[in-house]
């Protein structure tokens, strides 16, 4: 699959380097241009590209945010329309400022920035470090370090787990978008380091 990674902070360098290891054709960006990612898709092997947001966006049939929440108003929507978009971004006041969710879901509101994307929350309960060294797809699936994950779009959800265990996680259906309220920073699932099992339990109770 080709993938497109918006950002290149830690969760979008682990993806961009566990997707790539895993066979995928993985194009990265960030705000300041493909010049300054050199390096780092050095560093990274596996043919991953630098490109613009705009192009990495148009570049993947599957895309990742990983951006700050605040910046929501730069990513390029119209490239990401029709396509699933991973949803990594988590909204932290003191850092993005005041934004007025209208009491929707951070991903509902990122959703509503990027009409026709197939939005799908992931990536954002997990340290970036836990995504870099806790995968084993050694292990049964169920005893794996688990990635909830949440979104209105049941076959865009089936493509997302796919991808979350082939990099050696456990995919945990959190339901839809607004249920990906239950993931959000504060929340007992947040960083929690815990199985797929573990994971169901705590968001049962939510």
């Amino acid at each position: 699959m080709k993938i497109g990674i918006l950002g290149a902070g830690h969760i979008g360098k682990a993806l961009a380097r566990l997707l790539a290891e895993a066979g995928h054709d993985v194009g990265i960006s960030n705000s300041r241009g493909p010049d300054t990612l050199r390096d780092l898709v050095e560093k990274i092997g596996h043919g991953v590209k630098a490109y613009t947001n705009e192009d990495a966006a148009r570049f993947g049939e599957l895309v990742i945010e990983t951006v700050p929440f605040g910046n929501y108003a730069d990513l390029p929507a119209v490239q990401m329309k029709d396509k699933i978009v991973i949803d990594t971004a988590n909204y932290y006041p003191q850092r993005d400022g005041d934004i007025d969710l209208g009491g929707l879901s951070e991903s509902a509101f990122m959703a509503r920035h990027m009409p026709g994307a197939r939005v799908v929350k992931a990536f954002n309960a997990i340290q970036a470090a836990h995504l870099e060294t806790l995968g084993d797809t050694s292990k049964p699936v169920e005893e794996r370090r688990a990635i909830p994950i949440a979104s209105d779009d049941a076959e865009a959800k089936a493509v997302v787990q796919k991808l979350i265990e082939e990099i050696g996680f456990a995919a945990v259906d959190n339901g839809d978008l607004e249920h990906s309220k239950n993931q959000q920073p504060g929340t007992p699932i947040y960083g929690a380091e815990v199985n797929a099992q573990q994971t169901r339990e705590i968001l049962e109770k939510r």
